[in-house]
């Protein structure tokens, strides 16, 4: 999830028109602070910030707000630590991170965030000595995503595996993890879409084969609050597909948002399920 940083003028400079007046910077009461909280990205977050306050401005103009107040986050504490303090009204959300928040923050489902390159829509078990998901079976298995242990072993693997299979070599950076399969460090890795993405461009990628792939899981989830209003999350939630069209498309296009649209919740409920929730 989002672009390069020299896309950033240029986009702000075109949401000019959507820009709150001073007098709606100074009514900060008035914004309606949203949360972005993509994990695992394998972009800059201070970049990432520059696309969301962009698209603020379209949010905001969209639903007839003063303003809107966007923070990304990529750590769930540094999202808590921001829910606590600001109060926000809507959220976009990484699976894992909705299935571990709904249910103490009172999330309601109202729309779904498509992202390109999938955004953690599907995870790969991947080697370039082993053939299949057993033979990766007592081995170095190097991942990112070994501090959701709860949220991979019931729903991305759904009784595949549990990282006690494996020996596992936890790395913060998903590039990083990529290199340890390629250099050889690690037997194996356990990576999401987005690191597929990123291993084409890899020197020497296209040596290390997928053994074992999950099933697809739903896109990232946009959530009320219940300091939303209700009026003003029903009209939220209408307002989601026009977001990233017209004059927002170019907003959108820098952040990496393929789309935004209004969900019942039904795509969420398996996995909700599996969660235990």
């Amino acid at each position: 999830m989002f672009g390069p940083t020299s896309r950033l003028a240029a986009v702000c400079a075109s949401l000019a028109v959507f820009a709150p007046s001073p007098a709606a910077h100074a009514a900060l009461a008035d914004e309606v602070a949203i949360l972005v909280l993509k994990e695992n990205g394998v972009g800059s977050a201070s970049t990432a910030q520059g696309y969301v306050d962009a698209l603020m401005g379209v949010v905001a103009k969209a639903n007839g707000w003063a303003g809107a107040k966007g923070k990304y986050e990529t750590k769930r504490a540094a999202a808590k630590g921001f829910i606590a303090s600001d109060k926000p009204h809507y959220a976009i959300l990484s699976l894992g991170a909705f299935l571990d928040f709904r249910s103490p923050h009172k999330l309601a489902v109202v729309g779904q965030a498509e992202i390109e390159g999938g955004g953690g829509m599907q995870y790969y078990v991947v080697s370039k000595t082993q053939t299949d998901l057993a033979g990766c079976k007592g081995k170095k298995l190097a991942t990112n995503h070994a501090g959701d242990a709860k949220f991979i072993e019931k729903v991305v693997a759904a009784g595949a595996f549990t990282f006690a299979d494996f020996t596992v070599e936890s790395s913060p950076r998903p590039v990083a993890v990529l290199k340890k399969v390629l250099k050889d460090e690690a037997d194996c890795a356990l990576v999401d879409d987005a690191q597929m993405a990123e291993l084409a461009r890899l020197e020497g990628g296209a040596a290390v084969k997928p053994v074992w792939i999950s099933g697809m899981l739903p896109p990232m989830v946009v959530v009320s609050f219940p300091s939303a209003p209700a009026d003003e999350a029903a009209t939220f939630k209408t307002k989601l597909a026009d977001v990233c069209t017209g004059a927002g498309k170019s907003a959108c296009d820098a952040a990496g948002i393929k789309s935004l649209r209004a969900s019942d919740g039904e795509p969420y409920k398996a996995a909700i399920k599996a969660y235990g929730g």
